[in-house]
This record gives structure tokens, C-alpha cells and sequence, in this order.
């Protein structure tokens, strides 16, 4: 390469570094300005209460904490293997005990070596993210505690849930006792997730989660569920980068169509990760598992399919058993249908799913308990597994 072109090329390389942090301090900044409601912990499934958005609760920056590295190493036994409990796309995770005896799930990633000004930036920026992040406050979400930025590592410390992910109950190693596995208790599980991401579409600006899927969904002592990593990739991650190609065929599934082509993420194609969340919710296992090796067929036709055909019940996870009506279930599968929907304009916000499955867990509530003399017949679920042999 002669001298001038090596020069022009790089002068590009350079000013195009430039513009990219330039756009970085002007969005920082922007942001930094603007003062939004963020907190909610009413856990009401009132959509008035859930997706409001003045709850009177302004945005304030000084929420998150910045740990120091050797409090972390301490609380972890220096990331000992013995601590770790998971993979993440953001890095391994570790639990951890803090100096004040709380017990955190820590994210820890290597940082790409950068140059001084550039990483003075990028610590700064990422220091408003993260305290941003944290600011967003509400039952049904995992609270970012603080994060770390040190020794080229990126580290950020959650609120420790114990229970896990939905997936690890649904199909994993660990999977609960039958009682937590009936209909009302997925039902519950459905209705805590959808009003986590009903509160991040609902904030203001905006949040989209571009990540839902059944392994984020994780569940306290009490099996309330919590969204994880909500707002992750869209400022942190690196998933977005790689595209979704770079994902495995199980994580692939939960994106709409819209994403897979065009990558345009927005708050349907989070609906999208939610129906397939339901489906998973309702089969017990893995929708990769569940459909073909075509992850862009119509999933609309595949479930509709099924129900034409009388064979809905090999879609049931059959632990069930007969602890949901008929009527509840096909509401349920509609619903899947609703989300689902190739044309992200026809699939329901968020609120609307909120107030459904609030709606159809109410019903079974009342149908699927034991009544008293003078109770109208239901018909249970074990009509639906009335098969065809």
C-alpha cells in the first residue's frame, strides 16, 4: 500500500473513531438531561397501576453502586469455580456474599483493552448505564445492584434469586415437585413475566428487552418471577453486534421474524419471545425441541395445525395432568397463537397479554378448586389427553 493510501485510510479509520465517540457523549448526555418514572413494586395486575407511566417516582442516578474489584474477589473467593452457578452471553456467574452479608449473582466479562481517552469514555458512559438500569425498580424484574469496571473487567452485581430459571424447572436437572408444575402455578409464573416486560415497554424512553426467553424468567422462594438481564443487550451486550447468527438454534427461536431478517427489534418482537416463553411454558420443554429443524416456519399455522387435527395434546406437557379446563387451555393456546403472529401489527401489546392471562388464571382459580353442591360441571383437562390411539 503506497504512503498516501495508507495515510487516507487511516485518517478514516481515525475520524470514523472520532464520530463513534462523539455519538457516545451526545447520547450520553442527552439522556443524562432527561428525567424519567421508573419505579413500580405494586405487583398489581391492574394495567392502570403496571403500565403507567407517572407513577410519581422520578429517575435518580445515585441507586447503583460502583464496587470496588477486591470486594467482589472476596465475595466470590476469587471467581472460584465452587461459586459459579451459570453462563451467560454477558460472561460466567458467579454467587456471591457481599461484606454486609447479602447474597448477589455477580456477571463478570473481560473488557477489550482500549485506549486511555477511549476507555475514560466508555467508563463513564457505561457508569449511566448501569446506574440507569438499576434505577428501574419493580417486583417482577431482577434489580441491577451496581457493577465494577476494573482491571479490564466488566462486572455487574444482581439481586441473588434462588430458585433459578424457569427452564431448569420446566425441563432442566432440577425440576420441581408436581404441585409447582400445575397449570395455575405456569399460569402465575406467565403473568409475573409479562407484567416485567409490560413495566420496561411502558418506561420512558422506552426500554425493549431483546432478549426474553424461558431462561431468563427466573423465580424467588415464593415462585414469583423476575426478568433477567432487561436492558442488557441493548446497551452491554454483544449479541447485537454478532447478529443473530452467532446464536444457537434454542435462543433463535424466541426471535420474530422481523429480527432474524432485519434485526429490528421492538416492543412486538419481544411479544414474539413471549409466546414462544407461553409455549414452552405449556409443553415443558424446549420449542427447538418441539418444531421442526425450520426455525422460520409459521408458528400460527403449526399450532392451529394441531388443533384442526385433535392432536393439541401432544403439545401439553402431560405432568399436567387434569389440573387446567378445557376452556382455560384453549384460551391459553390462543393466546400463543395472538403472540406469535408473523405481522409483528397484529400481535397485542404487552398490557393486553398482562390482562389475559390475568383473566385466564382468574378462571381457573375458581373452576379447578373444589366447591360445594350446586358447582356447574367443568370439563377438566384430561379431556384434551383423551387421544387417538
Amino acid at each position: 500500500m503506497s504512503m498516501p493510501l495508507a495515510a487516507i485510510v487511516g485518517g478514516a479509520a481515525g475520524a470514523v473513531a472520532l464520530v463513534g465517540i462523539v455519538i457516545l457523549v451526545i447520547w450520553f448526555c442527552l439522556f443524562r438531561n432527561r428525567s424519567v418514572s421508573r419505579t413500580s413494586e405494586t405487583g398489581s395486575s391492574d394495567p392502570s397501576v403496571q403500565v403507567g407511566r407517572n407513577t410519581g417516582v422520578e429517575l435518580t442516578l445515585r441507586e447503583a453502586r460502583r464496587f470496588d474489584i477486591e470486594e467482589l474477589y472476596l465475595a466470590t473467593k476469587s471467581f472460584s469455580d465452587k461459586n459459579l452457578i451459570g453462563e451467560g452471553k454477558f460472561g460466567p456467574v458467579y454467587k456471591g456474599w457481599l461484606n454486609d452479608g447479602m447474597l448477589v449473582a455477580i456477571k463478570k466479562r473481560a473488557g477489550a483493552p482500549s485506549q486511555e481517552f477511549i476507555e475514560e469514555v466508555m467508563i463513564t458512559f457505561v457508569s449511566y448505564v448501569v446506574r440507569y438500569l438499576s434505577a428501574i425498580r419493580h417486583r417482577n424484574l431482577v434489580t441491577l445492584l451496581g457493577y465494577c469496571q476494573q482491571n479490564d473487567q466488566q462486572i455487574l452485581v444482581y439481586e441473588y434469586i434462588p430458585n433459578g430459571s424457569v427452564s431448569v424447572h420446566l425441563y432442566g436437572a432440577g425440576q420441581v415437585s408436581k404441585e409447582k408444575l400445575e397449570f395455575k402455578h405456569r399460569l402465575s409464573i406467565g403473568l409475573g413475566a409479562a407484567k416485567g416486560l409490560t413495566h420496561i415497554h411502558s418506561l420512558s424512553p422506552r426500554l425493549v428487552h431483546k432478549d426474553f426467553k424461558t431462561a431468563n424468567v427466573l423465580v424467588d422462594e415464593n415462585f414469583i418471577a423476575k426478568v433477567a438481564d432487561a436492558g442488557l443487550r441493548n446497551f452491554l451486550g454483544r449479541v447485537d453486534i454478532a447478529g443473530p447468527s452467532s446464536l444457537v438454534a434454542a435462543d433463535v427461536i424466541f426471535l420474530a421474524p422481523e429480527v432474524r431478517e432485519f434485526r429490528r427489534f421492538s416492543e412486538k418482537s419481544d411479544v414474539y419471545s413471549f409466546g414462544i416463553f407461553l409455549l414452552e411454558l405449556v409443553s415443558g420443554r424446549e420449542a427447538v425441541d418441539l418444531l421442526s429443524s425450520d426455525l422460520d416456519q409459521n408458528l400460527v399455522e403449526w399450532v392451529q395445525n394441531y388443533q384442526d387435527s385433535g392432536k393439541i395434546h401432544t403439545i401439553i406437557d402431560q405432568r399436567l395432568g387434569n389440573s387446567f379446563t378445557t376452556e382455560g387451555m384453549e384460551e391459553f393456546m390462543q393466546l400463543i397463537v395472538h403472540c406469535v403472529a408473523p405481522s409483528s401489527e397484529r400481535r397485542p401489546a404487552m398490557s393486553y397479554v398482562v390482562m389475559e392471562l390475568d383473566r385466564i388464571l382468574e378462571k381457573e382459580m375458581s373452576l379447578t378448586t373444589i366447591m360445594g353442591e350446586g358447582t356447574p360441571v367443568v370439563t377438566l383437562g384430561s379431556q384434551l389427553f383423551r387421544a387417538s390411539k
